[in-house]
C-alpha cells in the first residue's frame, strides 16, 4: 500500500494542472449542487422551512387583560404541551394616518394592528429584519413587509397625537402584527380608551393537525377566566394561504434546480474520467514496474480524491455564501422571511460529489489497469487510429479553410465520448438561456395583464376616511390606491361628470372607465376569502381595462343584457364553461347570466366581471360606480399624470397611483441569477475540458508551433475545437428550452388556479430564436478562451518537453 501512496503523491506533484482542474470542477459542482438541492428542498415547503428557522408561533392568542390578571396570564404561559412562549405583548388595533415618504399632502387612513416588543428576537416568532433597524425610541416603528402599512423606510404613522417614523421593515412568518413599537409607546397609542389587549405566542409539542391545535387552545382557555381569550390564530391557516401563494413559482425553480444538478454531474464525470484517460501512459508505466490492476485503480482514485476533497470543502463554503443573495430573492418570491441551505444538504452534497468523483475515476482506471503495459502506453500516447484520423484527412482537403481551423474542427472526433458529454453540458446551459429568456418575457406579460398598477395605473376616488386630498400644486404625490379601494360609496352624477371631464382634458389619457366593486357569497363558490370579488366596469369598453381573455369575449354594457366574464377558478369551482348560464343569488335577489368569457386572473380569489346594471340587479346597495380607473398612453408617467389631474380636480377628490411590481422584480431577478449560474457552470465545464485537452495534446501543439503555427492560429485552433459542439448544442437547445417553457408555464398557471392565454405562451420571435441558437456557441467559446490563450502563449520548447 505504501507504493500506492508514493505513486499517488508523485502523480499529484507531476500533474499540478490536472489536480487544479479537478479541484475547480468539484468546487463548482459542489457549490452549484448545494444551491440547486437547497432550492429544491425549499421549494417543497418554503413556509415550513421559514417557520422552523424563525421559531414561528403555532398559535397567537389575543387576551383581554381586564378579565385575566397578570398572574393568570403567567400561568397560561405554562399549560400542558407548551414548548416555548413569547409575551404577553400589549396589542392595539387602531385607525392610523399613513403618509409614505415624499408625499406633501394627504394621507391614507387605515386600520393597523400594533404590538409592543422590546426586540425582534425571542423564543417564539423571531422577526427577520429585511430593511433598517429595530425601533430605538418612542418616535420609531417597524412595519411588517406583508402588513397593511407601506413597507417603505421614512413612512410616518400617526395615531392620535403620536407620530412615528418607520425605521425598519421586518417579517413575521405568521403575520402577528402590522406594526411593532417599543412597549413604552403602547400606552400612548392605546390612549384613554385602550382595549387592554395582550398577545401570547405559543409553540406546542403537538401541533400538526387542526385537532391538535384545538386541543392546545383548549388548554389555554381552561387556564384563564371565561371570556379572557378574545381570539386565536393558528399557523395552519397561515400555512395554507402561503402555500397557495407560492405554488405558482415552484415549477420554474424546480426546473432550474434540476438543470444545475444535471450539469454538475456531467462535468464531474467528464473531467475526472478525462483526467484518468489522459494518464493512461503513466498507468502503463506503473504496470511495467509491477503494479497490479487493483493498485492502479487505488492509485488513480487517490490522485483524484485528494483535490476532490479539497474542492468539495471549498465548494461547500462558496455554495453557502452564494446562497445568501440567491435565497434572499427566493424568500421574496415565496413571501417568507428567511430561507437557507438545509443542514442535510451541507452533509449530503459534498459526500455525494466525492463519491461521484471516485466512481468516475474508478471506471476508466479499471479499464486501463486491465490492459497490458505496452497497450496502455500506446493508447495513452495517442487515440486509436479510428478516432479522429479520418476526420483530419477529410477536413485537410478543404484547402480554402485555414489549416488551424480544420485541425480544431477535427479535434472532437479524437475523443467522441468526451465531446458528447461537453456538448450535453453546453446544451443544458443554452437551454437554460432559452428557457430563462422566455420565462422572464412571459412573467412580464403576466404582470402587465393582471396587475392593476400596469393596466390602470391611475385611480380617482373621494378622499379616504379620515384623510383629505392634497391641495392643488402640492407637489409629487405617490400614494398607493389598490384596485379594490373605492372611497366612501357611489359617486353622484355630478361627481362622475366632473371627474370624466377632468380626465378627458388631461394630456396623456388613453382610456378611462368607471368602476364599482363588491364581494358576494354565491352558490357553488368557496366563501372563505370573503366570497367572489365582483367588478363592474362602465363608461366604455370593458376591454379598456387591459385584462386579457383566455377565451370568449366581453360582456355587453346594455342594461337589459345579463352577461358576465369570470376567471378560471370560478369555472373550476362551479363546474361551468364559457357559454353556460349561471344564477347569481344574493339573498332574495337572483340574476341568471350567461358566461361569455374566461378572464386571465390567477390566484385564490374568484373574480367576476359584469356591467353596472347587472351588479345593481344582484346587489341593489351598489347603486353606481365608486371610482374611476385610467389607462395612460405609452411613455406617460403615472406620477406626473396624477399630479396634473389632482391639480385639475382640486382637493375634493383623491388621485393616486396603483402600487405593485416588487414581486415581479424579485422573480425576474431570481430567474436571471439562476440562468447566469447555469451558464457559469456550463462554461466552467467547457474550460476544464479544453484545459484537459490541451494538457493531453501539449506535445502535438509544440510540434505545430515548431512548424510555424503562430499564437493567433493556436488560439483559433483550440477555440474551433469546441465551436462545432457549441453551435450544435445551441441549435438543439432552442427547441429544448421552448419545450421546457411550454411545459413549466402551464404548470405554474395551474398551480395558480388559472388557464393561460396564448399571448403569454407565444413569446419567442424568429430573430430571437436565431440569437438564442448562438448561446451554445458563446458559452463554448467563452469557456475555451482562457485555456486557449494559455496554449497560444506557451513556448515551443516547453510544449515539446510535455508528455
Amino acid at each position: 500500500m505504501s507504493a500506492v501512496f508514493r505513486a499517488a503523491a508523485g502523480g499529484l506533484g507531476g500533474r499540478r494542472l490536472q489536480a487544479i482542474i479537478i479541484g475547480l470542477v468539484v468546487l463548482a459542482a459542489t457549490a452549484a449542487s448545494t444551491l440547486a438541492l437547497g432550492m429544491l428542498a425549499d421549494a417543497h415547503s418554503p413556509f415550513d422551512h421559514a417557520f422552523a428557522q424563525q421559531n414561528g408561533a403555532h398559535v397567537a392568542v389575543t387576551l383581554d387583560t381586564s378579565v385575566a390578571s397578570a398572574a393568570q396570564i403567567t400561568n397560561a404561559a405554562h399549560v400542558k404541551g407548551v414548548t416555548a412562549v413569547a409575551g404577553p405583548f400589549e396589542t392595539e388595533s387602531v385607525n392610523a394616518k399613513v403618509v409614505p415618504p415624499g408625499v406633501t399632502g394627504g394621507s391614507i387612513s387605515t386600520q393597523l394592528n400594533f404590538a409592543g416588543r422590546p426586540s425582534p428576537g425571542g423564543p417564539v416568532d423571531d422577526l427577520t429584519l429585511q430593511q433598517g433597524h429595530w425601533a430605538a425610541g418612542d418616535d420609531q416603528a417597524v412595519v411588517s413587509d406583508t402588513g397593511n402599512a407601506p413597507s417603505q423606510l421614512g413612512t410616518t404613522i400617526t395615531v392620535g397625537s403620536r407620530t412615528m417614523t418607520v425605521v425598519g421593515v421586518a417579517d413575521s412568518v405568521t403575520n402577528t402584527a402590522d406594526v411593532w413599537v417599543l412597549p413604552a409607546e403602547m400606552a400612548a397609542i392605546a390612549g384613554q380608551g385602550g382595549s387592554g389587549q395582550a398577545q401570547l405566542l405559543y409553540r406546542f409539542a403537538s401541533s400538526a393537525t387542526d385537532s391538535d391545535i384545538s386541543a392546545d387552545i383548549g388548554e389555554v382557555e381552561e387556564a384563564l377566566p371565561s371570556g379572557a381569550v378574545l381570539s386565536h390564530v393558528s399557523y395552519l391557516s397561515v400555512r395554507q394561504s402561503e402555500q397557495s401563494s407560492v405554488a405558482p413559482w415552484v415549477p420554474f425553480i424546480v426546473a432550474f434546480g434540476v438543470i444545475a444538478l444535471a450539469i454538475s454531474v456531467l462535468i464531474v464525470v467528464n473531467v475526472v474520467g478525462g483526467a484518468v484517460v489522459a494518464g493512461t501512459t503513466r498507468i502503463g508505466v506503473l504496470k511495467s514496474i509491477g503494479f497490479t490492476p487493483a493498485q492502479v485503480v487505488a492509485c488513480y482514485v487517490l490522485l483524484v480524491a485528494v483535490p476532490a476533497v479539497t474542492g468539495a470543502a471549498v465548494g461547500l463554503v462558496v455554495g453557502n455564501l452564494l446562497a445568501v443573495p440567491l435565497y434572499r430573492q427566493n424568500a421574496q418570491v415565496y413571501q417568507v422571511g428567511v430561507l437557507g441551505v438545509p443542514f442535510w444538504v451541507d452533509i449530503v452534497v459534498p459526500l455525494a460529489v466525492i463519491v461521484l468523483t471516485v466512481l468516475a475515476a474508478a471506471g476508466p482506471a479499471s479499464r486501463a489497469g486491465s490492459m497490458s503495459a505496452v497497450q496502455a502506453i500506446a493508447t495513452g500516447r495517442a487515440p486509436r487510429p479510428r478516432h479522429g484520423f479520418f476526420a483530419q484527412r477529410m477536413l485537410a482537403k478543404l484547402t480554402s479553410v485555414p489549416r488551424p481551423v480544420t485541425l480544431g474542427f477535427a479535434a472532437p472526433a479524437a475523443r467522441p465520448g468526451r465531446t458528447l458529454v461537453t456538448l450535453v453540458a453546453v446544451l443544458f446551459g443554452a437551454a437554460a438561456v432559452t428557457f430563462g429568456v422566455g420565462l422572464a418575457t412571459s412573467l412580464n406579460r403576466v404582470y402587465n395583464d393582471i396587475s392593476a398598477a400596469a393596466r390602470l395605473p391611475v385611480r380617482v376616488v373621494p378622499p379616504p376616511p379620515g384623510g383629505q386630498a392634497p391641495p392643488p400644486g402640492g407637489g409629487s404625490v405617490h400614494i398607493t390606491i389598490g384596485p379594490h379601494f373605492h372611497g366612501l360609496g357611489a359617486l353622484t352624477a355630478v361627481q362622475q361628470d366632473t371627474i370624466s371631464s377632468a380626465i378627458a382634458a388631461t394630456p396623456g389619457t388613453q382610456h378611462y372607465l368607471t368602476q364599482a366593486a363588491d364581494n358576494l357569497s354565491l352558490p357553488g363558490l368557496d366563501s372563505s376569502n370573503g366570497g367572489a370579488q365582483i367588478t363592474a366596469y362602465g363608461g366604455g369598453d370593458p376591454a379598456w381595462s387591459g385584462l386579457v381573455l383566455i377565451s370568449g369575449g366581453w360582456y355587453a354594457q346594455s342594461p337589459g343584457v345579463r352577461e358576465i366574464d369570470v376567471n378560471t377558478l370560478f369555472l373550476t369551482d362551479t363546474k361551468t364553461a364559457v357559454g353556460d348560464t349561471y344564477t347569481l343569488v344574493n339573498g332574495t335577489h337572483k340574476v341568471t347570466a350567461k358566461i361569455v368569457g374566461e378572464v386571465f386572473q390567477p390566484g385564490n380569489d374568484v373574480s367576476i366581471y359584469m356591467s353596472q346594471a347587472t351588479l345593481t340587479a344582484i346587489d341593489p346597495t351598489v347603486t353606481g360606480p365608486a371610482s374611476f380607473a385610467v389607462s395612460l398612453r405609452p411613455g406617460v408617467s403615472a406620477d406626473d399624470y396624477s399630479v396634473a389631474l389632482q391639480n385639475t380636480l382640486g382637493n375634493s377628490y383623491f388621485v393616486g397611483t396603483g402600487g405593485g411590481g416588487q414581486a415581479l422584480v424579485a422573480i425576474i431577478t431570481l430567474v436571471t441569477m439562476l440562468t447566469l449560474l447555469i451558464i457559469a457552470i456550463a462554461g466552467l465545464g467547457v474550460l476544464n475540458t479544453v484545459a484537459l485537452q490541451i494538457r493531453e495534446k501539449a506535445h502535438d501543439i509544440g510540434i505545430f508551433k515548431a512548424l510555424g503555427m503562430t499564437p493567433r492560429q493556436t488560439l483559433s485552433m483550440v477555440v474551433c475545437s469546441v465551436g462545432i459542439a457549441g453551435l450544435v448544442a445551441g441549435i438543439v437547445a432552442v427547441p429544448v428550452g421552448i419545450l421546457l417553457h411550454h411545459n413549466v408555464l402551464p404548470a405554474m398557471a395551474s398551480a395558480a388556479n388559472s388557464g393561460i392565454p396564448q399571448s403569454v405562451m407565444s413569446v419567442y420571435s424568429a430573430p430571437e430564436m436565431v440569437l438564442l441558437g448562438l448561446a451554445g456557441l458563446v458559452i463554448a467559446i467563452a469557456g475555451a478562451l482562457a485555456p486557449a490563450s494559455w496554449a497560444a502563449r506557451s513556448r515551443t520548447a516547453t510544449a515539446l518537453r510535455t508528455e
